[in-house]
């Protein structure tokens, strides 16, 4: 796996994080700044998987971009917005990472 197709992946976890965060503080799509950032970087996330999977299986490639995105999102919730953060969660979240790892390691390429 080349340096941008990392750099594509990375870029496109970001803003799936970014689009989840902002579409929460929209406040339900009521404050549209936040909804416009919303559908800016949704756009953008895909676009930037789509580009890593040029070089990259889409399996792989998804299931890295959706878990990271998903662990990196309760995260936040858990430190920005005082989410509950129980030991089932954690031990979940551990798991998540630990499965992005796994088929981190275990992909494929072209």
């Amino acid at each position: 796996m080349t340096a941008s197709t990392v750099a594509y992946l990375a870029l496109a976890i970001v803003f799936e994080v970014g689009w989840a965060i902002s579409m929460k503080v929209s406040n339900g799509f009521t404050r549209h700044g936040y909804t416009a950032a919303t559908v800016v970087m949704y756009l953008l996330s895909v676009v930037f998987l789509a580009l890593a999977t040029r070089k990259m299986d889409v399996g792989p490639a998804y299931a890295i971009w959706a878990g990271a995105g998903a662990a990196l999102i309760a995260i936040i919730g858990m430190a920005w917005f005082k989410e509950p953060a129980g030991a089932i969660k954690l031990v979940s979240l551990g798991l998540i990472v630990c499965g992005i790892a796994g088929v981190f390691l275990s992909r494929g390429g072209h």
